[in-house]
C-alpha cells in the first residue's frame, strides 16, 4: 500500500514556479474589493475565494530564471538569474533611477528594448500606500502600479513622452515628498486618506520653477498638468495585524495559516505576511 504522508491529505491549489500576482480593482462602485490571482507556472487561483482558509506555502528548493528559464541557485532582481540581471536592460541601474538613462550615449545594454518601454508616455502621480508618496509608471500601467504597492488612494498629476523625462520631474518632487512605501505601516491598515488633489497643487507650486526649467529643456508640451479624478482602492482583508512579522523561504521553505487579507503583493496570514514577489521564479506548491 502506498504510504499515506501530511502532503497526499492536503488539498493541492497550484504548483509552479510564482510570478507577481495579478491585482484588479474590480469595478468603480464604491468599496468594490480587489481582486488578486496566484500566478505559478501556467495555473491560476483567485486567492480572494480563500479568505479566512488555512493554506500552507511550501518552497521545493528549485529557481528559474523569469527570462531565461534557466535554473539558478539564488533570484536577482526578483527574478533573474546572474547573467541576466547582468546584461538585460530592463535590469539596469536606469530602471530604479530613470534620470540615468544613457540611451543617448549609445550605451543601453538592450536598444530595441530601451526605444520600446523608455519612450513611451509615463506618468507622475501621488498615491498613498503609508502616506503621501510620488511615483513614475508606464501610461499603460495604471492602476497596476498603485494595487502592486498597495494604495489606498492614486492620483495621476503629470504626463510625459519618455521614461528620462519621468525622471527628472520625480527628482523635483522626491525633494518635497518621499518616494518610498513603508510596507509594515501599509500592511497595518491604520493609513489616513488625504486630499490628493490638495497635495498635487501645494506640490505642483512647490518645483514650479525646476518644471520651467525642464520645460525650457525639453519642450512646453514635454509635462504636460493632468487633470484627472483620484482613485481609491479596497482590499480583501479580514484583520489586519497589529504586529507586522515577515515570513522568509529562503529559511523557512514551508510558511502559512489562516489567509487574513492580501495587499499589495502581500499574503497576510494570522503567523505573518510574506511578500509572494520577492519570491519571483521560486517553484512552489500551495495546498489547503
Amino acid at each position: 500500500m502506498p504510504v499515506v504522508t501530511d502532503l497526499t491529505l492536503k488539498e493541492i491549489l497550484a504548483t509552479g514556479c510564482l510570478q507577481k500576482m495579478a491585482a484588479e480593482p474590480g469595478s468603480a462602485a464604491a468599496g468594490s474589493t480587489v481582486k488578486y490571482t496566484l500566478r505559478a507556472g501556467e495555473q491560476r487561483l483567485a486567492l480572494n475565494d480563500y479568505l479566512g482558509e488555512s493554506l500552507q506555502l511550501e518552497w521545493t528548493g528549485a529557481i528559474a530564471c523569469t527570462h531565461c528559464g534557466r535554473a539558478t541557485r539564488k533570484s536577482f532582481a526578483q527574478g533573474y538569474c546572474y547573467p541576466c540581471f547582468k546584461s538585460l536592460a530592463q535590469c539596469d541601474t536606469c530602471i530604479m533611477k530613470p534620470e540615468l538613462c544613457h540611451f543617448h550615449e549609445g550605451t543601453c545594454r538592450e536598444p530595441e528594448w530601451g526605444q520600446r518601454f523608455c519612450f513611451q508616455p509615463h506618468i507622475i502621480y501621488l498615491a498613498n500606500s503609508s502616506g503621501l508618496k510620488v511615483g513614475i509608471t508606464r501610461a499603460t500601467q495604471m492602476p497596476t502600479r498603485w494595487l502592486d504597492q498597495g494604495a489606498i488612494q492614486a492620483l495621476p498629476i503629470l504626463a510625459v513622452d519618455t521614461r528620462q523625462q519621468s525622471g527628472f520631474v520625480e527628482v523635483l518632487f522626491k525633494q518635497q515628498v518621499s518616494d518610498r512605501t513603508n510596507w509594515r505601516a501599509m500592511l497595518k491598515g491604520e493609513v489616513v486618506e488625504l486630499d490628493l488633489a490638495a497635495e498635487r497643487d501645494r506640490l505642483l507650486g512647490e518645483v514650479s520653477d525646476g518644471l520651467s526649467q525642464l520645460r525650457q529643456r525639453f519642450g512646453d508640451d514635454a509635462i504636460r498638468a493632468l487633470d484627472e479624478p483620484a482613485w481609491q482602492f479596497d482590499y480583501p482583508v479580514l484583520e489586519y495585524p497589529s504586529k507586522v512579522a515577515s515570513h522568509n523561504l529562503d529559511k523557512t521553505p514551508l510558511v502559512g495559516g489562516r489567509l487574513m487579507g492580501i495587499k499589495g503583493q502581500y499574503l497576510m496570514f494570522d503567523t505573518g505576511v510574506i511578500n509572494l514577489r520577492k519570491y519571483t521564479g521560486y517553484e512552489i506548491r500551495l495546498t489547503a
